[in-house]
């Protein structure tokens, strides 16, 4: 149980800011690896790095309504995927996560 816990805890803190994906994948190390973490750093980090990629080119519409758009969304898919290592569940991210879980697939 207490494993589980640090891989809570691992899971977590992914979802804080991409520099707590990079914690995140020094406390999911080799002798300690969990896959829980593993599959929620997959997640986290794959959402960080869209949002940044996306939103470079978001920015440049120039819509109030696309920005919008695009934070609301950005931000249900990070709750989404927080509430699921808060509560100990691996359920991807709709859309976008099986997609997420394929390229980091070696985290």
């Amino acid at each position: 149980m207490e494993n589980f816990e640090k891989s809570k805890n691992t899971a977590i803190v992914a979802y804080l800011t991409i520099i707590g994906s990079v914690i995140a994948i020094f406390m999911n190390q080799e002798e300690n690896k969990s896959e829980f973490a593993s599959f929620h750093i997959r997640q986290a980090l794959g959402l960080f790095i869209s949002f940044f990629l996306l939103g470079y080119f978001v920015g440049y519409a120039n819509s109030w309504t696309a920005t919008s758009a695009f934070y609301i969304f950005y931000f249900i898919l990070w709750v989404y995927g927080f509430l699921g290592a808060l509560q100990g569940q691996k359920r991807e991210l709709p859309v976008v996560g099986a997609l997420f879980q394929s390229t980091f697939k070696s985290l």
